[in-house]
């Protein structure tokens, strides 16, 4: 599963889900799409096989930033 943000500026408090998807073209190309235009925006891919830690937090890796 691929999970698809956009951040203004780095900041993680700005976070947004975009979409959730299991197709990888398809996440970069709506990650792409969502800051098109936008400054100071940029988008995180997150890959993720919803396995959790101990703390009971998501464990997912960022597969592509832009």
């Amino acid at each position: 599963m691929y999970q698809v943000y956009t951040e203004k500026n780095h900041s993680e408090f700005s976070r947004t889900l975009v979409i959730e998807t299991d197709d990888y073209e398809i996440a970069l190309e709506k990650a792409k799409k969502a800051i098109e235009g936008k400054e100071g925006y940029n988008y995180i891919v997150e890959k993720t096989d919803g396995s959790f830690n101990s703390y009971g937090e998501l464990i997912a890796t960022v597969v592509a930033e832009g």
